[in-house]
């Protein structure tokens, strides 16, 4: 299936589909409990809402030169899109979707795209050139910016610590500060004075803020006068 036009939800059924037999019975079984608890725990109680104010988080560009979020942004409205690494293969689906179908309808409007994530920046060029995507890709070290909006993930179990590394993945080696904390895949929406308008928290990682969804939340901020009730 193509992604030129499929939603994110059935690229992610294709894709889980064609992962069953690829993982050890034993990692299936980590991963689902944790998704499990994850799912059960929802939103946490503290994320940020519309109307809280995004900080000029010190981040770090693809190249590792610092990057200014405030300057990436250059006080435009715009799309900040969390997401777990270039490890992850629902991150992966994602961000090429919204190249191929979000990008092109936020050009149009004049809105920017900026993706983030905690890991280091040869992760983040990795994502980049891997998809080749137009928009600015950001390391969050320490997920200072996700953990100022308390979109966290909680702590890994031992389980799914074992299954990531059984996979060869371990989060310490990624990430930009050495720790396995991760954000919750998150999309948010900023809008004048560097305030959201619009967050989209998915506790649920195999799912993700559909295109059609953001650019609703875009086209009705574009089209609420600043101030207005």
């Amino acid at each position: 299936m193509s992604s030129t036009s499929a939603t994110i939800a059935d690229q992610v059924a294709e894709l889980q589909a064609g992962l069953g037999d690829r993982i050890p019975p034993d990692v299936a079984s980590a991963f689902a409990t944790s998704l499990a608890n994850l799912t059960a725990a929802g939103v946490p109680a503290g994320a940020a809402r519309p109307g809280t104010t995004i900080s000029d988080a010190a981040m770090l560009d693809a190249h590792g030169s610092p990057a200014s979020l405030h300057a990436v942004t250059a006080g435009r409205p715009a799309v900040i899109v969390f997401y777990r690494g270039a490890w992850c293969p629902y991150c992966n689906l994602t961000l090429k979707t919204y190249r191929e179908q979000l990008h092109p309808l936020l050009v149009e409007r004049g809105v920017g795209l900026v993706a983030v994530s905690p890991q280091k920046p040869d992760g983040s060029l990795t994502m980049q050139e891997k998809h080749d995507l137009p928009f600015p890709v950001l390391s969050d070290p320490g997920n200072a910016l996700a953990g100022e909006l308390e979109i966290l993930m909680p702590a890994r179990s031992d389980d799914v610590r074992a299954a990531q590394e059984k996979l060869g993945l371990a989060l310490e080696e990624v990430n930009a500060d050495g720790t396995d904390t991760l954000p919750l895949p998150t999309v948010v929406l900023v809008g004048g004075e560097n305030s959201i308008a619009w967050i989209d928290v998915h506790p649920d990682y195999t799912t993700r803020s559909e295109v059609s969804a953001i650019v609703t939340a875009v086209d009705a901020l574009i089209q609420t006068p600043s101030g207005a009730s």
